[in-house]
This record gives structure tokens, C-alpha cells and sequence, in this order.
């Protein structure tokens, strides 16, 4: 019996490490292959910096590079405000009539493809310029509002469960002190929420900049997002500077994510520490 404790211990570690290295082996071998000299991807002829000078020469990847950026950004942002107040009706508005109606329609996005949610918005925005004028052709803001539209509904999922986790009594006693409820929500609510909010809004941007199907249905000849860009030259042969664009993709989106981890580490640390002061205080 003594031995089945060792064996175990011996096999979490492989278990482990075979995860780790199916997830990131193959961003590993990309990243070496970006400094291959080589125009052929799949054949290494000595290291070189090359393809990160053609990449930043090739004037329609940056302006895509560039489009997908400002969209993942403000699709991000307005994705935060609408999906917290999503939230916050949903945890602490109370029972409402049609709550299970607005509580499905939040979620839907979750559930539904990707293909469908794309044409249901293109019919939209064609309706919309019939009828309104607006918009007069599709391009960044149909975009945007695309991806605000799914990237919402993360957001809520996030910032709701955080929401429950909350002890409402904080609230109720700051209430109880005379605090209205809009100072109790950016006083008390907010900077607790403020990890579930970060991690939202990294996961909307990752989301926004990530998406493929949904873009290719509501951009326009004049706006052209990074996946549909890496996707079209990926079905005419995969290009090594696709390797040094992905390599710089991953190590930007590897320090952001740092960076938020550090920040809510950060912020958890104080938390407890200032729990635990006024513990010893009491």
C-alpha cells in the first residue's frame, strides 16, 4: 500500500509535463522556425532574422495587424461596461419579469455557432441600410459591434460569477452607514470585482482579435482583419513570416497576461492583508 502513493506521485508529473508539452511544444517549434532562413517552413536552412524585416515591409499585414488591434481594444472595452452591468443586473437587480428571458438572451452568444451568428448580423446590417441609411457599407464599426455583441456575453458570465461569490453583507452594512448604492458600487463593489473585470476584458480582447467567422461575414472590401489576412495566405501556402507575426503575437499576449496576473495577484495580496488587520484590530 506504501507503494501506490510513490507511484502516483512519480506519474502526476509526467501526466504534467505530456500536458504542457502538447499545448506548447508546437508555439515552441513556431517560434524557432520564425528565425528559419528558409522559405520553406517545414525545411530548416540556419537562423536568421529575415522574415521579421518582410513582415513589417508587407504594408497590407500591418494595416491588418493595426485594424485588429483598435477593434480588439474598443470591442474590449465597450464588451467590459455592457457585460458588468449584465452581470450586475443579473446577481443583484433581484427577481424581475422577464429575467429568464434576458438571463437567456445574455448567454445565447455562448451556445450559438459562430456561422450563424455571422449571417444573423449581416441580414441585420443589410435591414439597417435599407431602412436607416446606416450603415452604408460594412467596415471597422460593423465589425465592432459584432464582436461587442459575443464578447458581451463572456463578460457577464465572468463578472457574475464573481458577483455571487461576493458577501453582500459588506454592501448592506456600507448601506446601512448611509452610503447610497452608486458610491457602494465604485467604492466597496468594484475594486473587488476588478480581477473578474481585468480577466474579462484580456478574454474579449483575445476573443476580438482571434475572430474569423463572424469578421468574414460583416467586414467590408476595406476592412480587412489579421485572421482573415493569416487565413487567406495560409490557403495559398503557409508563409514564414506568418511564423515571426505569430511569434510576436504570442510574446505580447504572453507579458499582457502577465502583467493582469501580476496587477490581480497584486491586488488579492492587499486584500488579505488588510483582512487580516482588521482581524487583529477586532
Amino acid at each position: 500500500m506504501n507503494g501506490i502513493p510513490v507511484s502516483r506521485s512519480r506519474l502526476r508529473p509526467l501526466i504534467l509535463l505530456l500536458g504542457f508539452g502538447f499545448l506548447y511544444l508546437p508555439m515552441l517549434l513556431l517560434i524557432i522556425y520564425s528565425f528559419n532562413s528558409s522559405r520553406l517552413v517545414t525545411v530548416w536552412a540556419g537562423w536568421s532574422t529575415r522574415w521579421y524585416g518582410e513582415l513589417l515591409r508587407d504594408q497590407m499585414m500591418m494595416q491588418a495587424v493595426g485594424l485588429s488591434l483598435t477593434i480588439a481594444f474598443f470591442a474590449a472595452t465597450a464588451a467590459v461596461v455592457l457585460g458588468t452591468v449584465a452581470g450586475f443586473v443579473l446577481t443583484r437587480i433581484g427577481r424581475f419579469k422577464g429575467e429568464s428571458g434576458f438571463a437567456f438572451m445574455i448567454t445565447a452568444p455562448l451556445v450559438m455557432p459562430e456561422v450563424i451568428t455571422g449571417l444573423s448580423l449581416l441580414l441585420l446590417f443589410v435591414a439597417m441600410g435599407d431602412w436607416l441609411g446606416w450603415p452604408s457599407q460594412r467596415g471597422m464599426s460593423t465589425i465592432w459591434i459584432a464582436h461587442v455583441t459575443f464578447c458581451t456575453a463572456y463578460v457577464a458570465v465572468v463578472v457574475s460569477s464573481r458577483l455571487r461569490e461576493l458577501d453582500k453583507s459588506v454592501e448592506e452594512a456600507a448601506m446601512d452607514l448611509g452610503a447610497r448604492p452608486l458610491k457602494v458600487f465604485f467604492v466597496i463593489t468594484l475594486p473587488i470585482i476588478a480581477p473578474a473585470i481585468i480577466a474579462g476584458w484580456l478574454l474579449a480582447f483575445t476573443l476580438s482579435l482571434d475572430d474569423l467567422v463572424i469578421a468574414s461575414f460583416v467586414s467590408g472590401p476595406n476592412a480587412t482583419t489579421l485572421p482573415m489576412v493569416v487565413f487567406s495566405s495560409v490557403r495559398l501556402g503557409v508563409s514564414p513570416k506568418i511564423n515571426a507575426l505569430a511569434t510576436i503575437i504570442i510574446l505580447i499576449v504572453s507579458l499582457v497576461t502577465f502583467i493582469g496576473w501580476w496587477l490581480m495577484a497584486r491586488a488579492e495580496r492587499r486584500r488579505a492583508q488588510e483582512a487580516a488587520a482588521v482581524r487583529a484590530g477586532g
